[in-house]
């Protein structure tokens, strides 16, 4: 048995090596931990012209029954010592945390988190789908028709599969497929190059639960095999910078995961108890290592922005890279540390352009881009822009970063443009019901509330079961 894991290939719950494999590795050493098998995109699209096998695996399970076998699979996940690859090799939770850590750059304590975030979402799907569905009665899925509240129902499956482009940057965004198991769709999944870990354990506990191998493609493969999962498959996620998804924009069947350019806006009923306010959206800019979509990256005030500026820059300005086991640990390394040189490239571009001030630098006592232990990290930065027109005033990076940008309040909402999450600090009723009406926010929070905050009830970014199920007219006459 070689020391190193194989992560095969699995075609519908079938492992496969492949001569063709990449390797992950410790990003400060660049021990490599792992091979992966790569495949091409002519065998993903041979497997998913027999996906409907997978989705009859599936069809002899009530989604009660699937909910609650993904419940047991969330304490696997969390909990449960799994197989990593077909070489012999198992992986506790110790193991998946520190392996990821290593790979990844995330600090243990954020992949715990991140865990537990999962875990949430698997052990409480009935809670879940109850919201994404406003409470219909999910029996109704498995008998194809019934009635609810009087009214006739029935629902369709709006593909034969789900498929995923996965990311690297956070193990949590797994969470978002985990609802499809329990509605009745196989997933075929493009991990990220540095973070295959996370759903293939997820892959793991699902089938330790009892739930049908053929229901799950793990495909490693190129671009052209990513784009035969994301056309193919009938609806699918993808998750990238705006260069990656953007070809996708028009497309209802593909679900858009890119930057969230998430946001705090301050109104004027409110702007004068600043203070107040900077722990939580300090927080909010700096939690998961600045990693998430809806990390708060501008935060809007009609005036005192230099002052906010400053208190938001003396929180996290002295925040500095520690060791990976460390508990206090508030930043990610990068896997690819030309990543931290081209968002170190950028900012200093941006700063050339009069009007903004890395408010920052002041509390930082070194460079922003820095070396420690092996690893490369990106240290908080907080950027003070007169006004959006600033190239740096609706900008978002992989790791902490916002701007503070003056707008008038009458302005604001003609301004701040599309934000995944935005974060509202006012009473105002008239500002209040210009942003309930304003189609560009996706999540909407009024008070002193993180952009970090989500409810799996009310999805921030698409409804799972909309997305795999389209209700139809119905009538029997047998």
């Amino acid at each position: 048995m070689s020391n190193v894991p194989h992560l095969p290939a699995l075609r519908l719950g079938r492992s496969y090596e492949s001569l063709e494999k990449t390797e992950v590795r410790d990003h400060r050493s660049g021990e490599v931990k792992a091979v992966v098998s790569q495949v091409n995109g002519g065998i993903v699209r041979r497997d998913l012209a027999n996906i409907g096998s997978a989705r009859a695996a599936l069809k002899p399970f009530s989604v009660a029954d699937l909910i609650a076998i993904s419940s047991r699979a969330g304490d696997l996940f969390l909990n449960g010592t799994l197989p990593l690859g077909d070489r012999g090799h198992t992986q506790s939770p110790r193991d998946y945390v520190e392996t990821l850590s290593l790979t990844s750059g995330l600090p243990h304590v954020m992949v715990r988190r991140n865990m537990t975030k999962v875990h949430f979402a698997m052990t409480n799907l009935g809670f879940v789908l109850n919201g994404l569905s406003r409470g219909l009665d999910l029996s109704i899925l498995d008998r194809g028709y019934g009635e609810q509240s009087g009214t006739k129902l029935s629902f369709m499956p709006t593909c034969r599969a789900l498929g995923l482009v996965m990311p690297s940057n956070s193990p949590a965004v797994n969470s978002l497929w985990i609802p499809a198991i329990a509605l009745k769709t196989p997933v075929v999944i493009k991990p990220g190059k540095e973070e295959p870990w996370t759903p293939f354990r997820l892959i793991q506990a699902f089938i330790a639960a009892g739930i049908p191998a053929e229901a799950f493609g793990f495909y490693p493969t190129d671009h052209d095999g990513a784009a035969t999962i994301l056309n193919t498959c009938g609806r699918a996620l993808i998750f990238g910078d705006k260069s990656t998804t953007q070809q996708y924009a028009g497309n209802p069947a593909i679900q858009i995961h890119g930057p969230g350019w998430s946001k705090f806006l301050i109104g004027e009923d409110c702007i004068e108890n600043w203070r107040d306010y900077i722990d939580v959206i300090a927080a909010a800019i700096s939690d998961n290592g600045g990693r998430s979509c809806i990390n708060a990256s501008a935060v809007v005030v009609p005036r005192h922005a230099a002052e906010i500026a400053d208190a938001l820059a003396a929180r996290l300005g002295p925040i500095a890279p520690t060791r990976p086991e460390d508990d206090n640990a508030r930043l990610s390394g990068f896997a690819n540390p030309k990543m931290a040189d081209f968002i170190d490239g950028q900012i200093e571009e941006g700063l050339k352009a009069p009007g903004a001030e890395d408010v920052t630098a002041r509390y930082r006592q070194g460079p922003r881009k820095v070396e420690f232990e092996g690893g490369t990290y990106m240290r908080p930065t907080v950027v003070r822009c007169d006004s959006f027109e600033h190239p740096l005033a609706n900008r978002e990076f992989l790791c902490p970063y916002a701007s503070v940008v003056t707008a008038p309040q009458s302005a604001m909402l003609q301004k701040i443009g599309y934000t995944l999450a935005c974060s509202a600090i006012t009473k105002d009723p008239a500002l209040i019901a210009d942003l309930e009406a304003f189609p560009e926010i996706d999540r909407l929070n009024i008070g002193p509330v993180s952009t970090m905050a989500i409810s799996w009830d009310q999805p921030h970014e698409g409804n799972m079961f909309e997305f795999l199920w389209k209700r139809r007219s119905i009538e029997r006459a047998w």
